[in-house]
């Protein structure tokens, strides 16, 4: 049985990609729940960290209870006991390299600036929204990511969101300058 001082310190750079639900059966499958929409997370060879690293065998969609739940195989994982003991775990992986692709670790702090060369200052968190998520400036202004064009690193060291918002996002925040 794995116990606390089994489980090692979580690597640094990894990002939260879903939980392990309960087993599947007794053959060492488990649910895995998403919190991602990369469904390469749960592909054949893919790492993920839950405390040490485990590999996906196989994984199969259960799109009747949403397209973010998982039925997953684990290299070394054969038995429904084994898979109790991941029950509940949050698991993560290592980035993903995709240059088109607005990750949240790197809009949250990002400097937002249009594309005409306006600044509207620093993104302080990224609000989920049933359309489109929202980054939250440091004004309380809420820009749609359907508005953001990129997010790249700049020669400060972070990050910079350029963003092609329609006439008038702004006029609110604006007002009270």
């Amino acid at each position: 049985m794995t116990t606390e001082s089994d489980i090692t310190a979580r690597p640094d750079g990894l990002l939260e990609v879903g939980r392990f639900g309960r087993p599947h059966g007794v053959r060492g499958q488990i649910y895995v729940k998403l919190t991602t929409d990369r469904d390469e997370r749960v592909r054949r060879g893919a790492r993920l960290w839950a405390g040490s690293w485990f590999e996906v065998a196989s994984s199969t969609p259960m799109f009747s209870t949403g397209p973010d739940r998982w039925v997953v195989s684990l290299v070394g994982i054969d038995d429904r006991n084994a898979c109790e003991r991941l029950v509940n775990r949050v698991i993560w992986a290592e980035p993903i390299d995709d240059p088109d692709a607005v990750w949240v670790h790197q809009a949250i702090g990002a400097d937002v600036v249009d594309v005409d060369g306006a600044h509207h200052g620093r993104c302080v968190a990224v609000v989920a929204n049933p359309a489109h998520d929202l980054l939250e400036l440091e004004s309380g202004a809420l820009v749609p990511v359907i508005f953001v064009v990129s997010v790249r690193a700049n020669d400060k060291g972070g990050f910079t969101a350029l963003i092609d918002p329609p006439a008038g996002l702004f006029d609110v925040f604006d007002e009270g300058e």
